[in-house]
């Protein structure tokens, strides 16, 4: 081969080598770089996996080091930076209290690990002495989920009666001097009445019509009650003689009352779950306590003597909360 056709090959190569290296730069992006999952409890029976909130989890790629921590759900996310590249691996560490430590192993993946799901299933410390197992435990039993709900509440006080009338003459041409009859020929007038209902009050069912006089040659006008509310209004156009108009409304009180509602948890093996709307409040369970009915309010805290709540939003439905409770170990259902 010539030094000529040498000089072409190498140049050519040259060029591949930079379109190849040019693809590659412009497709690998950090977003990539990306390992997300959830921690739950190890346990054969799936219903019991339940989530771990506030594990701390800790990733190790080189020299580089980052930590997160679970969130209620059990949802952790890591990102790495774009140093950290495709076929590198990455050693996971879960801690937290009441479960073992437990360490995995991930490899970053080229426009893959974004959509790499980590499922890390820690397992909980067994007791640490025989003594413990054979201390009686407290029974937890017939629980039940106690809380409010604030509601409108509307009761029927009664019912308003109003007439007006309108006063005309009939038979007087219009003569293009407003009001006019709708057909524009007769001079007409128009007339209205207003009723307040009163302070935390509404009228429902208004309606107005026509009882005295030649009807036939009038026009009422709902649009100032058609849709009730605390003041309504009702308006009437007459181009005959005097005619004479009844308004009626049922008044309601309208309030902001509380309702209590009741459900009942989930029990799977030592943790409890139940669901609520986002508006409850005053959210507490009732139980027997070896044998003793007892209220047991939850707080904002969460607090109770025999268990260890969390709460999250549902990722389904923003206005519901989910619910989850583990047994403290003295206790057992």
């Amino acid at each position: 081969m010539s030094r000529k056709s040498i000089v072409i090959w190498i140049a050519i190569s040259a060029g591949v080598a930079a379109v190849l290296i040019g693809v590659g730069v412009r497709h690998w992006r950090p977003r990539w770089s990306i390992i997300q999952g959830a921690v739950i409890r190890r346990d054969t029976d799936t219903r019991k996996q339940s989530p771990i909130a506030g594990v701390s989890v800790t990733a190790s790629a080189g020299s580089l080091q980052l930590s997160t921590e679970s969130d209620a759900s059990g949802y952790f996310r890591i990102a790495f930076p774009g140093t950290v590249l495709p076929g590198q691996t990455v050693m996971l560490s879960f801690q937290q209290d009441g479960f073992k430590p437990l360490e995995l192993q991930d490899t970053i993946r080229f426009r893959s690990s974004f959509r790499q799901l980590l499922i890390a299933a820690m397992e909980p410390v067994a007791p640490q002495s025989t003594a413990h197992l054979e201390r009686p435990r407290s029974v937890v039993s017939n629980i039940r989920v106690r809380y409010t709900v604030n509601a409108q509440n509307e009761e029927n006080i009664g019912s308003a009666v109003q007439t007006f009338q309108v006063v005309n003459r009939g038979n007087v041409p219009c003569r293009h001097e407003s009001p006019c009859s709708p057909d524009g020929y007769w001079k007409a007038t128009r007339g209205s009445i207003e009723l307040d209902a009163g302070e935390g009050n509404e009228f429902q069912d208004a309606r107005a019509s026509c009882i005295a006089g030649p009807c036939p040659f009038t026009q009422i006008d709902a649009s100032g009650f058609a849709n009730g509310g605390r003041t309504i209004k009702a308006s009437a156009l007459d181009w005959s003689d005097t005619a004479t108009f009844l308004l009626e409304a049922e008044v309601f009180h309208m309030a902001v009352v509380s309702k209590v509602r009741e459900s009942y948890p989930v029990v799977f093996g030592r943790s409890l779950s139940f669901t609520l709307p986002g508006s409850a409040e005053g959210v507490s369970l009732e139980a027997e306590l070896d044998g003793i009915d007892t209220v047991f309010p939850l707080g904002p805290d969460l607090y109770l003597n025999w268990a260890i709540c969390s709460v999250r939003t549902s990722p389904h439905q923003e206005k519901s909360t989910v619910y989850q409770c583990e047994l403290k170990p003295d206790y057992r259902f």
